[in-house]
Formats: structure tokens, sequence, C-alpha cells
């Protein structure tokens, strides 16, 4: 039970994200890393986008100057990505070039719905990359209309996708960045797309205004039914903004801040509670504690007995201001990319990986600042083996500049 939630209310920051990721702590994911794709207009019938060089996925820049470069139809990417799904999608990205997306699952329940699949054949990570993916001159508008005429949502579990192009709204006359009527400059808005959507009309918009909290998690933008995970985080995301306003807190205070609001654990569980009783109620809590029946637990602890396969960053690595990497840092990057190009892991579940305990496995926070800068921080809760790791010491955070902030 995912939840994201996000935020134009703070007056230094365009945008900001925080996102927990819960999932099976098992399932095999990649750390956070740069990764190349040549753009396509058919995410629905597309290749799998595959990571090129270590040079291009440790880059935030193109060329060794730092200066913009490479081809214009090439997507530099950063995410973590999934590696039980051949489609190697994401939940949550950016570009170079500012197009953002991040997805919450949608539960489904009825079986004898055939549009609306409790299970699909197609990995909803890949409509992450659909838009990341996607021609760096195509509006969020036109990829909409494209997903809904070529059926690009069908086929796909239930999902909700964020997805928008980060640029400063242009205003007809500026004054020290306020237009004619001493309105402040905007965001171009974020479309919310569903597999629920027949018609781009019925797509929901966010983000457009100042001062604003939106929050998502797994069901639909407009249900009538707030879920009282969203209710707080909402709130708590309101009062964590307003702190940091009042008292002027760094961006590694607000970073800490918006961690703390993620790390929320006020789930219910029953004593004695099977592990499908607790996936009912996960409803009511931000933070997910590792939860599971008898089988998950011994799968977990089948999982801890053996040797760490891919360790977690040390105390929590750092991409330079231009995306410079120290060697340490590099090695990493590069396991990363070895990860993902070397795993070919298809999902043989049919009901989809269930393996050891549920819970948050990771969380992110993103902010995006008035002039276009990215700060990006992932944050590893467990490492590939189910042990868990001290907060701040799975960290990786990268920092860049996003290529046309202020438009044409």
């Amino acid at each position: 039970m995912c939840i994201v939630l996000l935020t134009t209310a703070h007056p230094r920051y365009a945008l900001i994200v925080v996102d927990n990721r819960d999932e099976f702590i098992l399932r095999p994911t990649s750390r956070p890393h740069w990764w190349t794709t040549l753009a396509s207009r058919q995410p629905s019938r597309a290749p799998t986008p595959k990571p090129t060089s270590r040079v291009e996925a440790t880059a935030t820049n193109g060329g060794a100057d730092g200066e913009a470069g490479g081809d214009a139809d090439v997507q530099h990417i950063l995410s973590s990505r999934d590696l039980q799904r051949a489609e190697h999608g994401t939940w949550l990205g950016i570009t170079r070039s500012g197009h953002f997306a991040v997805l919450t699952n949608y539960r489904e329940t009825d079986t004898n719905d055939a549009n609306h699949p409790i299970h699909g054949t197609r990995s909803r990570g890949g409509m992450v990359t659909a838009w990341l993916g996607s021609p760096k001159d195509e509006s969020v508008a036109d990829f909409v209309s494209r997903m809904m005429a070529d059926h690009g949502c069908k086929g796909v579990g239930g999902f909700s996708l964020i997805c928008g192009k980060l640029r400063k709204r242009r205003l007809a006359a500026t004054n020290g960045g306020a237009g004619h009527n001493g309105e402040k400059a905007t965001l171009e808005p974020l479309a919310i797309l569903s597999n629920r959507n027949d018609d781009p009309s019925q797509v929901p918009w966010i983000g457009g205004r100042r001062g604003e909290v939106y929050g998502l998690s797994n069901t639909s933008y407009d249900d009538p039914a707030t879920w009282p995970k969203l209710e707080s985080g909402k709130r708590l995301l309101r009062e964590t903004i307003a702190e940091a306003v009042e008292k002027d807190l760094d961006e590694a205070e607000l970073r800490d801040r918006l961690f703390s609001i993620l790390d929320q654990d006020t789930l219910p569980i029953p004593p004695g509670a099977s592990f499908d009783e607790c996936i009912a109620i996960l409803k009511h809590s931000i933070f997910i504690p590792p939860i599971g029946d008898a089988e998950h637990k011994a799968a977990m602890a089948n999982a801890t007995a053996t040797t760490t396969a891919v360790a977690a960053p040390p105390n929590g690595q750092v991409a330079g201001e231009r995306g410079e990497l120290n060697e340490q840092q590099e090695e990493h990057a590069s396991a990363a990319m070895e990860e993902v190009a070397g795993e070919e892991r298809p999902d043989e579940q049919p009901m989809g990986f269930m393996t050891g305990m549920y819970g948050t496995q990771r969380q992110t926070v993103v902010l995006v600042d008035w002039d276009g800068n990215v700060t990006y921080t992932e944050r590893a809760l467990w490492d590939a083996n189910g042990n868990a790791i001290e907060r701040g010491k799975g960290d990786m955070t990268f920092h860049f500049k996003i290529e046309g902030w202020e438009g044409p």
C-alpha cells in the first residue's frame, strides 16, 4: 500500500515529492542510478528500455564539462528499477529533461472484469518508463491522449500514474518573479493517468497552483472515501512545510523532516492477525512495518541467513552538484548497472511476487527549486537479503539541474 505526497506550498520549491514504496521486502530491486533509453512514441508495444553504459549511467550532465549533450531522442533517466519482471520498470523516476513520474498500484477486486484485471499481463512499472522514455518534445497532454488511443493503459493491473514535464510556467510579464498582477510563477500541471481512464477528459490535473498539497495511495485519486493514511499524510506535510518556512530550515533539515513523515507508523495490527487481515488495514498507516504469516517469516529468515548479494551504499552516498561520483560511488553505480543489465528474472509467480515479509521497502524525497535544481534522495530500509539498514545508511542522493526548465 504505497503512498505519494506532493506539495507546491513551500515558497523556495516548485515541487516537493515524498514517497513510500511498500512491497515484499525481498523483491529484487536495483538502487537508483542514471540510465539511458531511446525515446519512443509507442509505449504500449515498446521494447524494454535497457541501460547503455557506465558513463551515461553515472553522469547527470552531458559531456565532461557538464554541458548538456547527447541525442535529442535519448532520455537520461534517474530511478531504481524492478528486477523481478523482465520489463525492469520502476515506481518513481525523473529525467534530465524534466520528465517526472510516480506510480501507485490500484487494488482491483472484480475477478470477472476483463477490462480491469487484478493481475495484468504487463508491468505497471512499464507505465512509468513509458513517460520517462517518451520524446522530449511530447507534451503531457499528447502523451495522455496517445496512451488512451493505443489502449496503453489496458492489460495492466490497477494503477494510478502521476506524470508531468517539470517546467516553470511562463508568465505574460515578470517583475521579480511575478506576473503583471503580482502573481508568482507556477509549475506546469501534472496528469494522473489510470487504467480506469477511457478518455483524456477523465484525467485529473494537479500541481498547477502554489500552496497545494496532494496525496495518492492504492485507490483512485477521486475516491470519495479518503484513506486515513492520506488524511494524516497531507496534514503532516502541510505542518512540515509551515514549520520549515517559519524556521527557515535549510534543505538538509527540511529533508529530514520529510523523511520523518514517511516513518509515521500507526498500523493497528490486532494480536494474531493473519497476513490478509493486515493487508486490509494498511490504509491506516503511512509507514508499513514488516508483516507476514509463518511462511513469509520463514522465507525472510532463510534469506537473511545467506550472504548479502548487493550491499547498501555505506553512510549515505551523495552525487555532487554536477553529478560527479567518487570512486566508491562509481563502483556502486556500476554494480547497480550490472545488476540491471545482467538480471533477467521474468515474474514466474502468476499472482505476483509474494516471498518474504511485506512492508515499506524504499523511501524517496524529491525537491525541485524554482531554478530547476533537483535533489533526489532514495533511502533503502533493507538490503537484498532482507537485513534491516540503519536509517540514513542506505541513502543515495543525486543533484542535477533540469534542462529546459525555463521553457522554450
